[in-house]
């Protein structure tokens, strides 16, 4: 990055987004297209725009100055807030939020967004809708439930969660039909190889390529493990302090979810990841870090094989060949 580019820290939320600029000082706008237009006569072309990845309220404005082909990067909530807090930031307001995310574009390394592909963005929405009716599925489920215990297996109400089950049942079978469609078009080669993994079915699979875009953006099965918040973390200092180790959950949480849920069916068939289980736990270590570990292990076969353009093979000790 130049010495002279512009640092402008964004603190945005659903109606307005506080803007720190260095040489300006503070300013807010509407989070519309008109405050969009307003803030952009405020910025020199030597500007790089700097926000946190905030729900959907930053993406519409990430969008459109990247359209304006101005340089924009996006940062995880958690790793700006884990920076105030190093610097002892005290105040907790969004002009405050605002100056130091543009202090934190000055001292650390910026990446340069770039918006997902359509068909990553209506993947998503499909995922979304799909987790929402699931849990509408799962709240139904839970009422029929409360009924039965208290003796009620009839009756109107009954009829009508079982309807509502049903309805929600067809919808996210047509919302995954869908879905599987949208992903076989545009990576359906990788689809089709990730789905070799033992472990990994049709959802996991078209969810990693959604959510990485085949992992084109990847330099290494570590950083998708970073991505997803599996990386490992270690808590330790001198002699006295040895705290577990624990993922960093700072990732995908759905995701994370899918590959861990996953990590029970590749302990009892995929071999390598099998193996890793055993080796831990008669090291001693809890089955939950064991699944972990074969999760990470998931990841690194999927990355692996969506790199080398390879298939899955139980038989080859690097665990890809050919296809």
């Amino acid at each position: 990055m130049s010495k002279n580019t512009e640092i402008v820290g964004i603190d945005i939320s659903k109606s307005t987004f506080d803007v720190y600029i260095p040489e300006k000082g503070y300013s807010q706008y509407a989070n519309t297209q008109q405050g969009f237009g307003q803030f952009k006569k405020e910025l020199e072309h030597n500007s790089h725009c700097v926000m946190e990845f905030t729900g959907a309220y930053y993406y519409q404005l990430a969008v459109y100055l990247h359209d304006q082909k101005l340089s924009v990067s996006v940062v995880n909530p958690l790793v700006i807030k884990r920076f105030m807090q190093m610097k002892q930031q005290r105040n907790k307001t969004d002009k405050s939020d605002a100056k130091m995310i543009s202090d934190y574009g000055y001292e650390q390394e910026l990446t340069q967004w770039e918006p997902d592909p359509d068909y990553v963005k209506e993947s998503k929405n499909l995922y979304s809708s799909l987790e929402l009716y699931s849990k509408q599925s799962t709240a139904c489920k839970n009422q029929l439930h409360s009924l039965k215990s208290r003796g009620l297996t009839t009756g109107f109400l009954v009829r009508s969660i079982k309807r509502q089950l049903k309805h929600l049942k067809a919808e996210m079978e047509l919302l995954e039909q869908e879905l599987e469609k949208i992903v076989k078009e545009h990576q359906g080669d990788l689809y089709a190889r990730l789905k070799t993994i033992p472990g990994i079915g049709n959802k996991t699979a078209a969810l990693l390529i959604v959510s990485t875009d085949g992992f084109k953006n990847f330099e290494s099965n570590g950083q998708v493990s970073s991505f997803f918040g599996l990386a490992p973390t270690e808590r330790t200092s001198g002699s006295s302090i040895r705290g577990k180790s624990r993922i960093s959950k700072i990732g995908n949480k759905k995701v994370r979810n899918h590959l861990f849920l996953c990590s029970f069916t590749a302990c009892k068939c995929n071999p390598q990841c099998s193996a890793l289980y055993e080796r831990i736990v008669n090291k001693g270590k809890s089955k939950k870090l064991a699944l972990i570990a074969v999760a990470n292990k998931l990841i690194k076969q999927a990355y692996g094989i969506a790199k080398s353009e390879l298939a899955y093979d139980p038989n080859y000790r690097s665990v890809l060949v050919k296809r």
